[in-house]
């Protein structure tokens, strides 16, 4: 089956103003009309384009391109975002994937403003970085937590737009996504992990403390996403009930992102047919 991934990657991009996470569906496909099977063999369809362009961003940023990539996936616990990385961006060659997965702040990080740690973990130039969680904790279980004043929590939203349209005006495309699931389906998904002994290291008691604050954390979304939309480094909400969308959409994103750069192959600083005379003429060694 073949698609526009304009159809399916436009309505993932929120309009400005504010965001009902409860009206967007989290089992919905939107822009794509087929089921489970047909969504699967799509991104693997995606597959050899998606290296080939990725391959092509890594030789411009080795010939002293500035592009690079930043995907930002945010999301409850079990939303997907292990899983879309080993669907989607396991499609392309590893050496030119930087994937940084942020966990509480050390001491050192909380000595420094909130965006230092994060700044540090930027991909090269030519790279795709991935961000499993990010920035957005802290306006995130920082606001719902309390562990921050209200008053840090706000200077951040502004600090946050500033710092990404920074980067976006020095070569990076920020991808921001937030994988929307469901309260039902995550407990589906955390009985799973019970269920099945083999998946009891992903099971984190702590996940279901964090469930009695879903209302908090949905509200948290709402606003911080509202807040950080903007016109260099939208917001994208991703349907993520459904698995194989998730990774469909996700996929979708990227492979746009690295075809508007409409990349060629770098030229020779060198003169190819001199070197290739050269190991031809070389003696037997």
């Amino acid at each position: 089956m073949s698609f526009p991934l304009s159809d399916l990657t436009a309505p993932l991009r929120i309009a400005p103003g504010p965001i009902d996470l409860a009206a967007i569906e989290t089992d919905a496909t939107p822009g794509f009309e087929g089921g489970k099977a047909d969504g699967e063999k799509a991104l693997l369809s995606l597959g050899p384009e998606l290296a080939d362009l990725q391959e092509r961003l890594f030789a411009d940023g080795k010939s002293g391109g500035r592009r690079k990539i930043l995907l930002v996936l945010q999301g409850m616990d079990t939303s997907g975002k292990g899983g879309t990385l080993r669907s989607t961006v396991g499609l392309v060659d590893p050496q030119g994937v930087r994937i940084t997965s942020f966990k509480a702040p050390t001491p050192e990080e909380r000595s420094h403003d909130f965006l230092w740690r994060i700044t540090k973990a930027l991909p090269p130039v030519g790279l795709i970085g991935v961000f499993d969680r990010s920035h957005y904790e802290d306006v995130l279980i920082a606001r719902v937590r309390s562990l921050a004043p209200p008053e840090e929590i706000e200077r951040r939203y502004d600090a946050i737009n500033a710092w990404e349209a920074e980067l976006v005006a020095e070569g990076t495309t920020v991808i921001k996504c937030m994988l929307h699931i469901s309260a039902a389906e995550q407990k589906e998904r955390l009985l799973a992990r019970l269920d099945d002994e083999t998946k009891h290291w992903k099971y984190n008691p702590g996940d279901v403390d964090e469930r009695e604050l879903w209302p908090a954390y949905q509200e948290a979304y709402a606003i911080a996403i509202e807040r950080t939309h903007t016109e260099v480094a939208p917001w994208h909400v991703v349907p993520a009930d459904r698995k194989w969308y998730r990774n469909l959409a996700i996929g979708s994103l990227l492979h746009d992102a690295l075809r508007s750069y409409d990349l060629g192959w770098p030229k020779a600083d060198f003169d190819v047919a001199h070197e290739r005379q050269r190991l031809l003429d070389e003696a037997p060694l």
